[in-house]
């Protein structure tokens, strides 16, 4: 397998799209939604695209916009176009929505749920799986994991003003995630008693 999953941070990132069809317009809300600059070259733009800021250009200009991007999206019915714009994009991150291979990006099926996001790759084997995979996941993942995360978050930055070794850290993070008293103040969605409790839990430390 050819492929690894990585993040990529996409804020103020310029992404050049050809194409206007229905995946064309789905990788352009995603990379808008995280607060890409993005510009399309096709026919008509999808009136939400616009209001998101998207900017509609011709494919005319094709050269100029995969200069501009730092990210070029071939979401295109136009085969002889899209490989011109494949070809010219060089070393660029390239994403090839008809055939991901010749690219060196893949745009996964994602989902999020609270500050979690998951994503899932089937190396291209069944898109229709991805979609069966993620309402699967969904189905498991609760408002209490939602919560413990934030939890975690929380204590890992309280427990920094105090320990300074990371392995130790470590440890207490995972007696505060087994701990009982805990646990029920999370099942009882008690989210600011149990941010207390944990303040108190830390203080203990200190004075140890």
């Amino acid at each position: 397998m050819d492929w690894t999953s990585i993040y990529l941070k996409t804020s103020n990132l310029n992404v050049f799209i050809l194409g206007t069809g229905e995946v064309a317009t789905r990788r352009a809300n995603r990379f808008l939604d995280h607060g890409a600059n993005v510009k399309l070259a096709g026919g008509n733009l999808d009136m939400g695209l616009s209001d998101k800021g998207a900017e509609l250009c011709s494919v005319d200009d094709v050269d100029k916009l995969v200069e501009w991007a730092d990210l070029v999206v071939v979401a295109s019915g136009d085969e002889d176009l899209s490989e011109h714009v494949s070809e010219i994009s060089g070393d660029k991150l390239i994403n090839r929505a008809d055939y991901p291979d010749k690219g060196n990006v893949i745009v996964p099926t994602s989902f999020s749920i609270g500050d979690v996001e998951i994503s899932i790759f089937t190396n291209g084997k069944s898109p229709l799986m991805a979609r069966q995979l993620r309402k699967k996941i969904q189905s498991i993942i609760t408002d209490e994991d939602i919560i413990e995360i934030e939890l975690q978050d929380y204590t890992r930055l309280r427990l920094k003003d105090v320990i300074e070794d990371q392995k130790e850290r470590r440890e207490y993070l995972y007696q505060i995630f087994e701990n009982e008293k805990i646990n029920d103040l999370v099942k009882n969605n008690q989210i600011d008693d149990a941010k207390i409790y944990i303040d108190n839990l830390i203080r203990g430390l200190n004075d140890t």
